[in-house]
């Protein structure tokens, strides 16, 4: 049923970094386009990254030179690297994956940054 399983999520220090991973089950063919949203308490789904099938790449203004998006086609992975992260970047983590036959969501993944 579980068509995005994502991981990396956890707790870390202000100033540290995590990854995460998004991977998608063997019913996805192949990503197309994906991204990273979040999702903080109170607070609308935003955009955090994207990457295009052909690697281009697109960032919020609050994560650029901080977070890098990446993707191995092959393992059908889609990647959030986090460095110098902050305590406004705690929350909730979903990756995206827009494949021919549609979109889809992973279940989330809890970021927490500690001061």
């Amino acid at each position: 049923q579980v068509q995005l399983v994502e991981s990396g999520g956890g707790l870390v220090q202000a100033g540290g970094s995590l990854r995460l991973s998004c991977a998608a089950s063997g019913s996805i063919f192949f990503i197309n386009d994906g991204g990273w949203y979040r999702q903080a308490p109170g607070k609308q789904r935003e955009l955090v990254a994207t990457i295009t099938n052909g690697g281009s790449t697109n960032y919020a203004d609050s994560v650029k030179g901080r977070f890098t998006i990446s993707r191995d086609s092959a393992k059908k992975t889609v990647y959030l690297r986090m460095n110098s992260l902050k305590p406004e970047d705690t929350a909730v983590y979903y990756c995206n994956a827009e494949t021919y036959n549609g979109g889809y969501w992973g279940q989330g993944t809890q970021v927490t940054v500690s001061s």
